[in-house]
């Protein structure tokens, strides 16, 4: 049997639960995971080595409607993994059924080469007769392509996600060794590892005014140590102390739940130093936003 290998973009709207696919398709954590919609910012990619087969897969920010630069940039984003993508998974919420966001997405993908398969997630929220619409409304958006009732977070149905992606890609040698499962940097995962407990911690719109830069990242592997320091950027002064907390406690659950994340996925210890600073317009300065990766 010819070896497979390829691109899958995972698709959707905010909140469907890509991200947490994504970490149960590759089998370890690497894209960040909150209640909040729109959470996942930059596209990440996750790599899932095989015997006969290596997926790429591409999680992707959510497809909303966009007014703001970053959100318009993070829209972008998803919009391009398409161009790369020669499996696409949409995904769709059970708990929500399918919304107008659900039907403009499947338009876009309807006369694309790229195979989709569409994957009715969540399905341990909703009784099994309930997915029945659901699944006959998506055959009607996107006829032919095979659909898959799942949960990323119980894991019923992943692996059949899975097979059904692998026996869609086509032969081809692997792109990456196969020790990798991902291609982002040490600092961009201590970056979002920081920024999922921002989203976590505090409430309503403050997580979506927040930024974390990675200001130094030094190793001591004589002691086994990963020596870290990140800045919080938050938009507006009001926001600053509340990310910080009374007595500095909100920061500090901050950065002891994302140390304790950091290392559990880098294998060393972690001594993690945050810093809050305030300013004004991060999220609408294109500079910044390459910084960030957007």
């Amino acid at each position: 049997m010819a070896h497979r290998a390829g691109y899958v973009a995972i698709l959707g709207r905010p909140n469907v639960g890509k991200s947490t696919l994504l970490n149960a398709l590759v089998g370890t954590k690497v894209s960040i995971v909150t209640p909040k919609p729109q959470t996942t910012r930059n596209r990440i990619l996750g790599i899932r080595t095989l015997p006969d087969a290596q997926v790429v897969f591409l999680d992707t920010p959510g497809i909303h409607e966009a007014r703001s630069l970053i959100n318009r940039r993070m829209v972008e984003t998803a919009r391009q993994a398409l161009a790369e993508a020669d499996v696409v998974l949409v995904l769709v919420d059970a708990a929500a059924a399918v919304t107008p966001g659900d039907r403009a997405l499947a338009g876009t993908l309807a006369p694309l080469a790229a195979t989709s398969i569409v994957v009715v997630n969540k399905a341990d929220r909703v009784s099994r007769p309930a997915l029945l619409p659901i699944m006959a409304a998506m055959g009607e958006l996107l006829p032919g392509r095979e659909i898959i009732p799942a949960s990323a977070l119980t894991g019923d149905n992943v692996e059949t996600v899975l097979g059904r992606v692998v026996a869609a890609l086509p032969a081809g040698e692997p792109f990456y060794q196969a020790e990798e499962y991902t291609t982002a940097t040490e600092r961009f995962l201590v970056q979002e590892l920081v920024r999922e407990q921002l989203f976590r911690q505090t409430d309503e719109e403050v997580p979506y005014g927040t930024a974390v830069l990675v200001e130094e990242f030094t190793e001591k592997p004589e002691r086994n140590v990963l020596v870290l320091r990140a800045t919080i950027l938050v938009d507006r002064p009001s926001q600053k102390p509340i990310v910080i907390g009374a007595g500095g406690q909100r920061l500090r659950e901050i950065g002891r739940r994302a140390r304790l994340e950091m290392e559990a996925l880098f294998g060393r210890r972690v001594f993690l130093e945050l810093f809050v600073k305030v300013e004004p317009g991060w999220s609408k300065n294109p500079r910044r936003l390459a910084e960030l990766g957007l």
